[in-house]
């Protein structure tokens, strides 16, 4: 068995031992704005509730490792004390991903994933509409855990409004963990689901994928394929020469290709 000091490896494989180790893990979906108003969506896998009276809920927005700088959601949550925390099904896992590419300061994360704002009752952020449950929270305090890359920064958030699908309970009014679908990240590019066990889900480009709101409409706006298929078809650095084809039948074809993780296949199918 290994043994190892953290002090003795480099922050990156420590990062990768204590992700692949401390698994699965519930996804934060934060929504927050800045002080303009300007909207950001990331999600954060340090994450989850530690009590109910009153209701906290804690997520850790780490500074990078690769050059100690800080991430937007922290930036806002430090300015306006208020986030929506968004639970992600396994419907918009691909788009949800999506989401956590780098993109420039003031890019809505919403346009860019294909996700719908929905209006918040009692906090600025809005909701991610296509969250089975969405918390709309208080930022109580924030915790430096450090000044290094990698270090966490602990978002104390009390819930102050909740807002649940009715889709996802059952007879008695409770969650349904079947229903609710929900998702948690596991080490490298896995995830797990509690229907069918691991899948992968591969990360976005370093480049910027182009969006879902870049995608031809006839694409965008298809019958057949999916928030997940749209997501998939976004993470791409540029979009494919051609025009694109509406027919359903091409983009059943397309979504199945998509099912196989043959991402230029189907771009392949869906631009002639």
């Amino acid at each position: 068995m290994l043994s190892i000091s953290p002090k003795d490896i480099k922050t990156a494989q420590l990062h990768g031992y204590l992700l692949g180790a401390v698994s699965p893990r519930p996804i934060c979906f934060a929504s927050t704005v800045d002080s303009d108003g300007n909207v950001n969506l990331s999600p954060y896998s340090f994450f989850n509730v530690f009590s109910a009276n009153p209701p906290i809920l804690i997520f850790s927005p780490a500074r990078r490792v690769r050059d100690n700088t800080t991430k937007h959601t922290l930036e806002n949550v430090l300015a306006t004390k208020e986030v929506v925390i968004n639970i992600v099904s396994y419907d918009m896992v691909q788009q949800m991903s999506l989401s956590s590419t780098e993109y420039a300061e003031g890019v809505n994360e919403f346009v860019k994933a294909g996700f719908t704002e929905a209006p918040s009752v009692k906090v600025k952020p809005p909701r991610v509409a296509e969250a089975p449950v969405q918390l709309e929270c208080k930022v109580n305090e924030v915790v430096a855990l450090g000044n290094e890359g990698g270090a966490g920064n602990l978002v104390i958030c009390e819930v102050v409004q909740l807002h649940i699908d009715e889709n996802i309970l059952d007879a008695e009014g409770k969650i349904d963990p079947a229903k609710i679908d929900a998702v948690a990240r596991m080490g490298g590019n896995w995830y797990s689901r509690a229907k069918t066990g691991m899948f992968e889900v591969p990360k976005p480009l370093s480049t910027l994928g182009i969006g879902v709101d870049t995608l031809p409409e006839a694409i965008r706006f298809s019958t057949v394929l999916t928030g997940n298929d749209l997501g998939m078809l976004a993470n791409v650095e540029q979009l494919p020469f051609g025009n694109a084809s509406a027919d359903i039948k091409m983009h059943k074809k397309a979504q199945a290709l998509l099912g196989q993780g043959d991402l230029t296949a189907a771009w392949h199918t869906l631009i002639k």
